[in-house]
């Protein structure tokens, strides 16, 4: 019996295989569409472009030959950008949903990621 593997255990799979940065390369290109992985891999092709040619050897190894489910991540996506200092509009426009969208995630998240301009530019009381 084959076991469905949910996207946030997927989410955790690739971060861990490729690390944030990589994987959220991977979301940002390839999100929501089935990607075929090949067993070798070209460094001219769309995922050694995309998430450089290390990260697409390890997605190789791990999963090729076979298609891949490539989550959005939004959440984790929103939170990196977050934290890269870009506002809710820009965070909306990278993730292909509205601000009041964005608005609405974070509204959800347990703790909400610290914008990493404002990091810098708050002063502190204590």
């Amino acid at each position: 019996m084959s076991r469905r593997v949910t996207s946030e255990h997927l989410v955790a799979e690739l971060v861990a295989l490729l690390g944030e940065r990589a994987f959220i390369a991977l979301a940002e290109n390839f999100g929501g569409r089935r990607l075929y992985v090949p067993r070798k891999i070209d460094a001219d092709g769309e995922i050694a472009k995309a998430v450089g040619m290390t990260a697409a050897q390890k997605l190789s190894d791990r999963k090729s030959p076979d298609y891949l489910r490539v989550p959005l991540a939004r959440g984790l996506r929103a939170r990196h950008h977050r934290a890269a200092g870009l506002s809710n509009g820009e965070i909306a426009t990278k993730l292909g949903m509205t601000e009041t969208g964005v608005n609405s995630l974070f509204a959800r998240m347990h703790s909400l990621p610290e914008k990493g301009s404002d990091k810098d530019r708050q002063l502190s009381f204590f």
